[in-house]
C-alpha cells in the first residue's frame, strides 16, 4: 500500500472483543449500544445485535494471540428440528438424525479461492463441530468427541446468528491461539451461553441458528492508522483514553463493509465501542497504535448442519443409524 508497516504483536494471550471494549468475554458483530471500558483478559466480544452485520469490539494488547469472527455465509433458512431430539454426535445415546432434508452441505473449500490460492484452514466441519457441541450441553449428552479437522492453534472466534434476518445472538473469542478442538468447543458454549450481552441459548432456538466458525491470520503492526483495506482487513487499535487508561478494541474484516463505512467512519466508530468519549480529532487518531489481520470464516445454518449428518449418516453405514462418534473416529 505503500505506507511504512512496523512489525508486530507481544504475544500476550489476552482476548479481543469485536464491541470495542476490553472485557473478559467479548463478541464479534456491531452491539446495539455502545459498550463501556472493560478490563483484564479473557474472551472477546464482536459486537452486537443490531446491524445484520455485526461490529467486533475489545482486544487486548498489541499482538495478541485470540481472535473472533462472525460470519454471514449461505445457508437458507432455518427450521429442521430433531425428532426425537438425538444427539448427532453426542456421546452416551443413541445417534440416529430425523431426516431433516435441505440440500447437503457443499464442501467445506467454499471461498478457497482459485489456483495457486493458498488452501483455507476453516472448514464446515467445524461449523458441524460447534453445533454438535451445542447440541450435546443443551440436551445433557455427553460432549462429542475429537473431530478430525486439524488441532493446529490459531486465534479464533464463534458467532451465532438467529432467524432469517441473521440477527446477532451471541459472539465470543479470543486472540491467543488456541488448539482448535478445544478452542471452539469452548468458544462455542462462552458465545452461546456466556454472551453478556444476551440470555442464554435454549432448546427452542437452535432450528433458527447460524454458526460462523472465524480464524483469524496475517497479524501486522502498521504505523499508519490508514494503512489497511475495508473489506480485507480486521482491525484492532490500541488508545489512550480521556483519563490515561490504556484501551483496545477490534472490528473483524467484514465489518467495515457490511456497515458502508470508510477508514475514518470505522476508526471513530471503534474509538468509540472502546469507551472513548472526548471528541475524536485527527491529532488523536494518529496516536491509535494499529494491528491489521486477516480471517477465514465459515458458517453453516442448522439446516445445513442437519443435511450435512445425515448424509454422513447414510454415507457410513447403510439401513441403521451409526452411533454418535463414527463421524469423528
Amino acid at each position: 500500500m505503500g505506507r511504512k508497516r512496523c512489525v508486530g504483536g507481544d504475544g500476550s494471550k489476552m482476548a479481543a472483543g469485536c464491541c470495542g471494549v476490553k472485557k473478559q468475554k467479548l463478541s464479534s458483530s456491531p452491539p446495539s449500544g455502545s459498550a463501556g471500558p472493560g478490563g483484564g483478559g479473557g474472551s472477546s466480544h464482536c459486537g452486537g445485535a443490531a446491524a445484520a452485520g455485526g461490529e467486533p469490539g475489545a482486544l487486548p494488547p498489541p499482538g495478541i494471540a485470540r481472535l473472533n469472527g462472525l460470519g454471514g455465509l449461505a445457508g437458507g433458512a432455518a427450521g429442521c428440528v430433531l425428532s426425537p431430539p438425538l444427539p448427532p454426535n453426542c456421546g452416551g445415546g443413541p445417534g440416529g438424525l430425523s431426516p431433516p432434508a435441505a440440500s447437503l452441505l457443499a464442501s467445506p473449500g467454499a471461498g478457497s479461492g482459485g489456483p495457486g490460492c493458498r488452501k483455507m484452514v476453516v472448514s464446515a466441519e467445524m461449523c458441524c463441530f460447534c453445533f454438535d457441541v451445542l447440541y450435546c450441553h443443551l440436551y445433557g449428552y455427553q460432549p462429542p468427541r475429537s473431530p478430525r479437522f486439524t488441532n493446529d492453534p490459531y486465534p479464533l472466534f464463534v458467532t451465532w446468528k438467529i432467524g432469517r434476518d441473521k440477527r446477532l445472538r451471541g459472539c465470543i473469542g479470543t486472540f491467543s491461539a488456541m488448539n482448535l478442538h478445544s478452542g471452539l468447543r469452548e468458544y462455542t458454549l462462552t458465545s452461546a451461553l456466556k454472551d453478556s450481552r444476551f440470555p442464554p441459548m435454549t432448546r427452542d432456538e437452535l432450528p433458527r441458528l447460524f454458526c460462523s466458525v472465524s480464524l483469524l491470520t496475517n497479524f501486522e503492526d502498521v504505523c499508519d492508522y490508514l494503512d489497511w483495506e475495508v473489506g480485507v482487513h480486521g482491525i484492532r487499535i490500541e488508545f489512550i483514553n480521556e483519563k490515561g487508561s490504556k484501551r483496545t478494541a477490534t472490528y473483524l474484516p467484514e465489518v467495515a463493509k457490511e456497515q458502508g463505512w470508510d477508514h475514518i467512519q470505522t476508526i471513530d466508530s471503534l474509538l468509540r465501542k472502546g469507551g472513548y468519549k472526548a471528541p475524536i480529532t485527527n491529532e488523536f487518531r494518529k496516536t491509535i497504535k494499529l494491528t491489521r489481520y486477516r480471517s477465514e470464516k465459515m458458517t453453516m445454518s442448522y439446516t445445513e448442519y442437519l443435511a450435512h449428518r445425515q448424509h454422513h449418516h447414510f454415507q457410513n453405514g447403510i439401513g441403521h443409524p451409526l452411533p454418535p462418534y463414527n463421524h469423528y473416529s
